[in-house]
């Protein structure tokens, strides 16, 4: 196998560079209780059959509640939706205290505040060196109006400008 000879901390900033949307992604786990973390690489795969991706690290607390045939859903946060993000990017407490949610496939929580939003099971699960690539059939979808997506740059958040 290829060693690469650079600095991690120098190829983090570089793939910061590509700018990405957010998301939250919840499941239950073996024991009931709800999951949910926030990921930004999430990514379309294929329209037939439905597929989506994304990644979590293999270092995550939540990593056994994901996994194949295990069921999760992908929340694309709106602009305004920061304060969410952040609250599901910490560990610890509950993070599903005091939020609207309504139950989804396989009664998975679902927040109700999205752009989109996709339910899946997943199909695939793939190694991705310090991160497992997670691929779930989507079972269904939701939009709503919220058309300003919320996006990571940089190290930080960020608008989309129209132009």
């Amino acid at each position: 196998m290829m060693q690469t000879q650079f600095d991690p901390t120098d190829f983090r900033r570089a793939l910061g560079k590509f700018p990405t949307g957010v998301t939250i992604v919840t499941t239950k786990n073996a024991r009931g209780e709800k999951i949910g973390v926030t990921a930004s690489s999430f990514n379309s795969v294929s329209l037939d059959p439905p597929l989506v991706l994304w990644s979590l690290k293999k270092e995550a607390r939540s990593i056994d509640s994901f996994g194949e045939g295990k069921h999760f859903a992908v929340h694309v946060l709106g602009d305004h939706q920061q304060d969410l993000s952040n609250h599901f990017a910490r560990q610890g407490a509950d993070k599903f205290a005091n939020l609207p949610l309504v139950e989804g496939v396989a009664e998975m929580p679902l927040l109700t505040e999205f752009s989109v939003r996709f339910q899946c099971v997943c199909q695939h699960q793939y190694d991705g060196g310090d991160h497992v690539i997670l691929v779930g059939r989507v079972l269904q979808f939701d939009t709503t109006e919220c058309n300003q997506p919320l996006i990571f740059h940089s190290g930080n958040y960020a608008k989309v400008a129209h132009v």
